[in-house]
């Protein structure tokens, strides 16, 4: 009889633990599941030196300064490419909304958006803060969802939802130079590249995906990567100007 009883827990793929009392046997069956894995990686620039651009400052310089970098393209001392935005074109199958949905937090400071990049996923909260001690303008131009046109105080948090997927232009009226992104995604599975043009994606399970990249100097790239069980799947996408 326990030979049976191990070979029918095996057909089914769990395991059978014996401990013997006598003639007794206890067996225990745990069924095997496949753990999600992670995509880690950098987004690497291929065209060599980029020259670095200053914006002239013509207004509220007691607080903005007298110039400001166009920071459309930065790079790392090894090419990585920093605020690029990675996103899987689908949602990995079986994969569950994030619930509550994500609010995430985009200031002005010294008349610059900061971070300059931001994603969430569709029905995702972006507050808009003003750390200045001037008044800014709030201006997102859209397609997808309902622009927003306020003017904004010190202190005034604007909180944005928005519902369909899209690459949103953020800026200021009163102060031109200024410039942020809101990404929105299908889904949550989302990053933007830090100082080195690293990015992780956690959680991501088994599967061949699609890799996205956006840069805002420098469009969009894609790549095709295998997420394999408990494993971290490895890869590096290049870009350049086109």
């Amino acid at each position: 009889m326990q030979r049976r009883s191990v070979k029918a827990a095996r057909s089914i793929g769990t395991k059978c633990f014996f401990a013997l009392t006598g003639a007794a046997a206890l067996c225990i069956m745990t069924a095997a599941t496949a753990s999600a894995a992670s995509i880690k990686g950098t987004v690497q620039f291929t065209g060599g030196a980029v020259p670095q651009k200053k914006l002239a400052v013509t207004v509220d310089q007691y607080v903005c300064g007298k110039e400001k970098e166009a920071d459309l393209l930065i790079l790392s001392p090894q090419g990585g490419i920093r605020n690029a935005v990675v996103w899987l074109e689908s949602p990995a199958q079986g994969a569950k909304r994030e619930n509550p949905a994500p609010v995430v937090q985009m200031d002005q400071k010294q008349c610059v958006f900061t971070p300059r990049v931001v994603v969430v996923p569709v029905g995702g909260t972006v507050e808009f803060l003003n750390s200045d001690h001037l008044l800014h303008n709030l201006h997102t131009v859209t397609k997808e969802n309902p622009s927003v046109n306020r003017t904004q105080p010190r202190g005034r948090t604007i909180p944005v939802i928005f519902s369909k997927p899209e690459i949103i232009r953020v800026k200021c009226e009163l102060h031109p130079w200024m410039l942020g992104w809101v990404v929105v995604t299908d889904h949550s599975f989302h990053a933007v590249t830090g100082v080195e043009g690293e990015f992780t994606l956690n959680n991501v399970p088994p599967g061949k995906y699609t890799l996205h990249v956006w840069q805002e100097s420098l469009g969009t790239s894609a790549k095709e990567v295998t997420v394999s069980s408990e494993e971290v799947a490895n890869v590096t996408v290049e870009m350049t100007r086109k």
